[in-house]
């Protein structure tokens, strides 16, 4: 998978490849990163988050992120990040936060287990508008695996870009292999996305058949 990467304050665009979870960049990068900050900071560089991927332009999901991930995180140009746990931000993530200018929007939903899952359509709403907000882009929407909590709201998301569900399903199936729900599928399919169909979406917005 390859993802280019534009940062507003830099003119150069970096390709990134993604081979399981270590990241490659081109020699070009790679020699500046290992120039900066030595073998071992560049090596720090290529470590994204469990499950990370692109979603769109500005977008992008992942598991969630924890210290060997940061130097990734700092190449995305990050203004804003959604953590869909409940749990308190760990204070490292914080202290990551603060020193880069990212702000952070919490939406706790509990990760229970099939047949007690409860997904709070209104927290889903309120995290979709700010996703939708292009003010908070470049934005990593995360929960723990980045498998089910953050695979509802990205399915929820494609159904306002008019994806068909077949291919909302397929997305959310490759995150979450052997531990898809039905009930996140059901949830996705029953969603009404009418009430965020005023809200401007500045990405990409064609329908997957």
């Amino acid at each position: 998978m390859k993802l280019e990467l534009h940062h507003e304050t830099d003119e150069m665009c970096r390709t990134i490849q993604v081979v399981g979870d270590v990241l490659h960049l081109s020699p070009s990068v790679a020699s500046a990163a290992a120039a900066d900050g030595g073998e071992e900071c560049a090596d720090d560089l290529f470590m994204p988050p469990l499950n990370f991927a692109m979603v769109d332009n500005g977008i992008f999901r992942s598991g969630f992120p924890d210290s060997s991930n940061f130097s990734f995180l700092q190449t995305l140009g990050l203004r804003s990040i959604i953590c869909l746990c409940p749990e308190p931000y760990p204070e490292t993530n914080v202290e990551f936060l603060k020193s880069n200018g990212i702000k952070l929007f919490q939406f706790g939903i509990e990760g229970y287990k099939e047949p007690f899952v409860n997904i709070p359509e209104d927290t889903i709403r309120e995290a979709l508008k700010v996703v939708l907000d292009v003010r908070n882009h470049p934005i990593l929407i995360h929960c723990k695996r980045g498998k089910h909590r953050t695979g509802c709201v990205v399915g929820c998301l494609r159904k306002l870009q008019r994806w068909c569900l077949s291919s909302v399903f397929d997305e959310y199936q490759r995150f979450a292999a052997a531990k898809a729900r039905i009930a996140d599928q059901r949830f996705m399919e029953m969603f009404d996305v009418s009430s965020l169909k005023h809200v401007p979406m500045p990405f990409s917005c064609s329908k997957r058949h």
